[in-house]
């Protein structure tokens, strides 16, 4: 059957608007044993930070229990929540690093 064309009976484009992905914080846990210069490492190694920026990172996990080490896609902030908890593993630190959807 043919389709038949009739003038003026063209459908508009739909507009589908795609959110960008959610995005996710990945935090560093404050505890009573991992060495402030092991974080300062943590933090230089797997988050790019000059020693200054680590630093500061580094005392606010210290002082407010938490810091923000930085804000990546869901697949990129996974893969950076194993690293650096298997390398504080491996030197035998409890350091806990966690991520959290970014509001």
């Amino acid at each position: 059957m043919p389709n038949q064309h009739q003038p003026g009976a063209e459908l508009a484009p739909e507009r589908t608007r795609l959110a960008p992905p959610p995005m996710y914080k990945v935090v560093l846990l404050n505890d009573d044993f991992t060495p402030m210069d092991f974080v300062i490492i943590v933090l230089e190694r797997f988050f790019h930070m000059d020693r200054e920026h680590a630093t500061q990172v580094m005392l606010k996990v210290h002082t407010e229990g938490r810091g923000v080490c930085g804000v990546y896609s869901k697949d990129v902030a996974s893969t950076k929540v194993v690293q650096v908890t298997e390398y504080a593993k491996v030197h035998q630190h409890p350091l806990q690093c966690v991520m959290e959807e970014n509001q």
